[in-house]
């Protein structure tokens, strides 16, 4: 399986889920690719093409696959531990209620979860809106269900869980309906769709990585259209962003940029 036919598998992948594969770090994503065709015994990208079309099982699998789902509650704590003392605070100096929240590419929902429990002691939740948007639907689903295993919370502050969590006899832990009031969960490509606007604070971590720094770009600065003056991104741990002020944006803090 050459280039030129994975340049023509990516057309037609285009054509037929509205998924640029060319945004994507393009050697890490043909392996991935191959080794999803290996697993399913698939010899070539036609095959593979035509196989995406005919079976919705396939096609569900491909991109839940395609779309790296690694997630869970608060994680890198010491990053939640900045937004609570410092980041938190200035945005309830700079905004009126109710405080409003995108977490994109939120995955199975690990990380709007944990916004919603960090915000819930500072403000009533009524006076919080979060949007968690993923490309997945079917990692949207699972976090519409909010139903998590011990080791997605594993290193969520037990206090969380106290408040906000319930075990039930199978060992799964279930997100409180009064948790579930502030989110809204919503199916969105950053690629191609629309972005919200009067953002105060946008949460989008560990997703850059894998994206070409054209898309980079693109994305950056349409975060940077939909945030309010002075709102602020939240980024993962290995996402410093290079050139911030081409995009307004200034480094406030390891991994928060606010907009000029």
């Amino acid at each position: 399986m050459g280039l030129y036919d994975y340049e023509w598998f990516k057309s037609g992948f285009l054509s037929m889920s509205g998924i640029d594969l060319n945004s994507y770090k393009e050697g890490q994503m043909k392996r991935r690719i191959d080794n999803f065709l290996k697993k399913h015994q698939v010899d070539d990208y036609n095959t593979f093409l035509s196989l995406l079309r005919q079976d919705t099982e396939i096609h569900d699998s491909f991109i839940t696959y395609l779309t790296i789902n690694v997630s869970e509650f608060y994680r890198n704590p010491l990053q939640w531990q900045t937004l609570e003392k410092d980041i938190i605070p200035l945005l309830l100096k700079r905004f009126p209620k109710p405080l409003r929240i995108w977490s994109a590419a939120c995955s199975t929902g690990d990380e709007p979860y944990s916004l919603a429990m960090v915000l819930s002691d500072f403000l009533p939740l009524s006076q919080v809106q979060i949007l968690a948007t993923d490309m997945d639907a079917e990692v949207l689903a699972k976090a519409k269900a909010g139903c998590y295993t011990g080791q997605s919370i594993k290193g969520l502050p037990q206090r969380y869980r106290d408040k906000f969590l319930e075990k039930d006899e199978h060992g799964i832990y279930r997100v409180s309906n009064k948790l579930k009031s502030c989110i809204s969960f919503k199916q969105h490509n950053l690629l191609k769709d629309g972005y919200p606007q009067r953002v105060h604070l946008i949460v989008c971590r560990n997703v850059m990585i894998y994206f070409t720094e054209e898309a980079k770009e693109r994305i950056y600065r349409r975060f940077s259209d939909s945030l309010c003056k002075q709102g602020i991104l939240f980024v993962g741990s290995t996402e410093q962003i290079i050139g911030a002020k081409k995009y307004n944006f200034q480094g406030i803090q390891s991994f928060f940029y606010e907009k000029q």
